[in-house]
C-alpha cells in the first residue's frame, strides 16, 4: 500500500515550503508501508536554528493556507530537529549537524522516496563532485589523493 493521494499533495506543500526557506537536501519518504502511523515523511536540514525556525513557520503557514494544521509541533524552543505531525505526513526539520547524526534518510533507506516538481533532489551519497562521478580530489591518472587540483604539479618548495 502506498501513501494516499491527499498525503502526497500535502509533503509536496511542505517540500516546497521548505525550499522556499533554503532548506537543504528536501527529502520525501514513502513510509506507508513500513509504519501504520503515517505515511509520507519529510525530511530538511538547515545550517543554523534560527534558520530551522524559519522554514518550520513557513510551513506552517502554507499548510494552514490550504487547510491543515499539525496536530503536535515538537522541538520548536531548542531548533535543533522540530517534527511536525499532520497525522499523514510528518515533516522533521533538522539542524545539519542533528540530520548527519541521525540519518533518518539512512534509518528509512528501503522507503521509496517521492519525487517532488520543482525540488532539486539532494546528493544520494557524499563525496561526490560537481559532475556527480565520485572523483573529487582524485588524481586523473586515476591515484590517490594529492590534495591538489588535478593537473597542477608541485612546486620547488612543495613536499
Amino acid at each position: 500500500m502506498s501513501a494516499t493521494a491527499e498525503a502526497r499533495e500535502l509533503a509536496t506543500v511542505a517540500a516546497h515550503a521548505a525550499a522556499d526557506k533554503k532548506a537543504i537536501d528536501v527529502v520525501v519518504l514513502d513510509v506507508s508501508d513500513r509504519l501504520v502511523i503515517t505515511d509520507v515523511f519529510v525530511i530538511a536540514s538547515a545550517p543554523n536554528e534560527r534558520q530551522v525556525g524559519a522554514i518550520v513557520d513557513n510551513i506552517d503557514e502554507k499548510l494552514r493556507a490550504v487547510g491543515h494544521k499539525p496536530v503536535r509541533r515538537e522541538g520548536e524552543r531548542e531548533g535543533r530537529w522540530v517534527l511536525m505531525d499532520y497525522v499523514d505526513v510528518v515533516v522533521h526539520i533538522q539542524h545539519a549537524d542533528e540530520r548527519s547524526f541521525y540519518a533518518l534518510e539512512r534509518l528509512w533507506k528501503d522507503c521509496p522516496r517521492v519525487e517532488v516538481d520543482g525540488l532539486e533532489q539532494p546528493e544520494e551519497s557524499a563525496g561526490r563532485d560537481a559532475a556527480g562521478d565520485g572523483d573529487a580530489g582524485q588524481d586523473p591518472a586515476g591515484g590517490a589523493d594529492t590534495g591538489r587540483a588535478a593537473g597542477t604539479e608541485p612546486g620547488p618548495d612543495t613536499p
